[in-house]
């Protein structure tokens, strides 16, 4: 009998004994195999090997974690095969959509972009991510061209359960939509043009990648002023959220050729060729040319060739802004070139701390002097003077900036210096705070300061259209002028900007500008200048110090013009 009890007993153990399964450990419950078991530290075990412990109420908590592989194959499978074969409701049923945005795209794939015969080739996931090929044809009025594009999707968890499914955007179908755009294939809502430089040579992007954004503002501006007559093409068609920002339809296929109209540009084709050149060498950088006795803008060109930072742009322009300050201050008497001017380490004014790059300071100095080494405080120290609204009418009545009516024939953003009190009215003094501009404002900027009077920049001429050029109410006066003028000259042989500006004076001025952004390592380079009747601005995001930067961008397009 207590043999019989021991070999039971051995029996019982096995039943309970933990057992390994795919590498993790389990225990049997109640005998009933291997159905139900738990992890040791708690919890069922998911698929992906995220926890699915169970709520106090007993119901199933939502799984957490990555995606597994196997989940990131399925759904895309799922996902790219139904989109493939037409079935709509299953395709954006993958995904976490639920504005039913998904439905409408895909919808309009085949019924308005008309794209049939649809292959798509998964490629190899990285992580959530996986990329793929679209292949198919376009089919408008009897002609038919082949489409090809690679796009790319990624498999997230849905918040409120956990279920692994396609992260909806538009730009998984295409990389080129945005929220809200779609696609459409017809007769082009606007004819092609011909866009030339002022010689007459035409403006392509194979000679000129950075004009892409450019060429297409001018077709949506010009297309139909130029005379031309539409061709059939695949474009999208841009949402409410494109066209606020601002972004021009965009042509993806053409399938028969309209008759272009032609659109003359001020663009200088030896200075775009330098300009494309020089933002090449550095990424994320921008410039902007422009002829300071006409407003002619002469070169524009980004590293990133999706987005015209230089016209569009919307950045703090760091201690370029002292350009504008500094007019304020001598115009109200508060700092006038060869006068003693304070530069302490540090300075305190509205609950905020600012100081100077390096933390140095400059005794017994001049405003020439704070001026070309970019001291902070210097200018921060001179804000309990000023009225809140002091720099926003100087910016505007002066040098034409933050109005929002610049018409220089496509599309810009024309910087911006609001209102502010206490710490971020000072902050504005030095190019921070609210204050935002792109390399066109601050290119005019050195204009202005070079001829004297803000004229509006323009890349058409306002006789093409009939338009009308913005104007400031006011200029400065003749001695704030000619001071204003030998900070930029000081500056350009003497102070932060001379390494970049050697050899180019002595008819010439700048200022440098780093501005702090947060999150970023590095600031943004900002530099601005002007020679003879030339005069440019240009930033590097992230660059670093604005002088060995975009310093050297600028002045090379500055000697080029000789």
């Amino acid at each position: 009998m207590g043999k019989r009890r021991r070999v039971a007993e051995r029996r019982s153990a096995r039943k309970t004994r933990p057992a390994v399964i795919g590498g993790m450990i389990a225990v049997v419950v109640g005998g009933a195999g291997f159905g139900g078991y738990a992890l040791y530290g708690g919890g069922a075990a998911a698929e992906d090997g995220s926890s699915t412990a169970t709520t106090a109420d007993g119901k199933p908590s939502v799984p957490t974690g990555p995606v597994s592989a196997t989940q990131v194959k399925t759904v895309a499978t799922q996902f790219l095969t139904a989109w493939q074969t037409g079935k709509v409701a299953a395709a954006a049923a993958s995904t976490n959509d639920t504005t039913s945005s998904a439905t409408t795209l895909l919808t309009g794939y085949t019924k308005d972009a008309r794209i049939t015969g649809v292959t798509i080739t998964p490629g190899t996931a990285t992580g959530a991510k996986v990329p793929f090929t679209v292949k198919g044809t376009v089919t408008y009025g009897g002609t038919s061209k082949p489409l090809a594009y690679e796009s790319a999707l990624t498999v997230v968890r849905r918040t409120s359960d956990g279920k692994p499914l396609v992260d909806w955007h538009a730009s998984v179908v295409h990389p080129d939509l945005a929220d809200g755009d779609r696609l459409l294939t017809g007769a082009s809502g606007t004819p092609p043009i011909k866009a030339v430089d002022r010689d007459g040579g035409e403006l392509t992007l194979a000679k000129y990648p950075s004009l892409g954004t450019v060429l297409d503002s001018l077709r949506e501006k010009y297309g139909k002023k130029a005379g031309g007559r539409a061709g059939i093409e695949l474009r999208v068609a841009r949402g409410t959220a494109s066209k606020a920002a601002k972004s021009a339809d965009k042509t993806l296929l053409e399938l028969s050729k309209g008759t272009p109209g032609t659109v003359k540009t001020t663009l200088s084709p030896a200075l775009q060729t330098a300009a494309e050149a020089q933002v090449a060498k550095k990424p994320r950088s921008s410039v902007v040319l422009i002829r300071p006795s006409t407003g002619e803008i002469l070169a524009v060109a980004n590293q990133s060739h999706g987005f015209n930072t230089a016209f569009q742009g919307s950045l703090a322009p760091g201690s370029t802004m002292k350009v504008i300050t500094s007019s304020l201050l001598i115009e109200k008497g508060l700092a006038s070139v060869n006068k003693a001017h304070p530069c302490p380490k540090f300075f305190t004014y509205g609950g905020w701390k600012f100081q100077n790059d390096d933390k140095f300071e400059i005794k017994g100095g001049t405003f020439k002097a704070s001026f070309a080494r970019s001291c902070n405080t210097a200018f921060i120290s001179q804000a309990k003077k000023l009225d809140n609204d002091s720099l926003t009418k100087q910016a505007q009545q002066v040098f034409g900036l933050g109005m929002n009516d610049w018409a220089i024939g496509v599309s810009t953003f024309d910087g911006s210096v609001p209102v502010q009190s206490q710490a971020q009215m000072a902050a504005s003094l030095i190019g921070q705070g609210g204050v935002r501009m792109n390399p066109l404002n601050m290119a005019s900027v050195a204009a202005t300061v070079k001829s004297g009077v803000f004229r509006q920049p323009y890349l058409v001429s306002a006789e093409v259209d009939g338009r009308t050029l913005a104007k400031a109410s006011r200029t400065m006066s003749s001695s704030t002028l000619s001071q204003l003028r030998e900070l930029m000259q000081y500056t350009a042989g003497y102070g932060t900007a001379a390494e970049a500006m050697a050899g180019l004076g002595p008819d010439y001025g700048a200022k440098t500008g780093s501005a702090e952004v947060d999150g970023q390592e590095k600031p943004n380079g900002w530099f601005t200048a002007y020679r003879g009747d030339l005069a440019g601005a240009g930033v590097v995001v992230q660059g670093g110090h604005g002088g060995s930067t975009a310093g050297p961008i600028v002045a090379a397009l500055l000697k080029s013009g000789e």
